[in-house]
């Protein structure tokens, strides 16, 4: 069976947040930000229409993850070794030594270990899915999402399709 590969990506699709990574070791970024540029393809047959997926509908879904990432200081829910407790309206992120006392409101806690360009790519990718089920669309066969952080650095997770 035929594969076909529809992609959404440009100007529009990005979102500018802030963040910081931790390091083996226990080492650790400073706070910081950039402007996340992203691209997503679906992989799959095509459809009694002869398409994939409408470019639209993924376009909308991808716009709308975006959305809520953007202005946000993005935190690693699920890191081993950062603690997190809510104060009133402030979130206090303590890792060793560091903390830091953020508005709630400002933050997202995202279902990660670390806010790695890569690990952005692989969440987005899983929002991507939710939104298609969201919508009565099946899965697709296969999905790839491109995160790019900044001057050439990008961070490209793959699941299912042709790899």
């Amino acid at each position: 069976m035929s594969d076909f590969i529809i992609r959404v990506d440009g100007d529009d699709l990005f979102f500018s947040a802030s963040h910081f990574i931790t390091f083996e070791g226990g080492g650790c970024e400073s706070l910081h930000g950039h402007d996340f540029h992203v691209a997503a393809e679906v992989h799959g047959p095509l459809n009694p229409s002869q398409y994939v997926l409408d470019f639209i509908i993924l376009r909308e879904i991808v716009k709308g993850i975006l959305q809520e990432l953007d202005h946000r200081v993005l935190v690693p829910r699920d890191h081993p070794r950062i603690d997190l407790r809510t104060i009133d309206k402030e979130l206090e992120v303590a890792l060793g030594a560091r903390r830091w006392v953020l508005p709630k409101d400002d933050c997202l806690l995202l279902p990660v270990s670390n806010t790695t360009s890569e690990m952005l790519a692989q969440y987005l990718a899983g929002r991507i899915c939710e939104g298609l089920s969201g919508r009565n669309i099946s899965l697709p066969k296969g999905i790839r999402v491109e995160v790019r952080e900044s001057g050439g650095f990008t961070a490209i997770y793959r699941h299912g399709g042709n790899e």
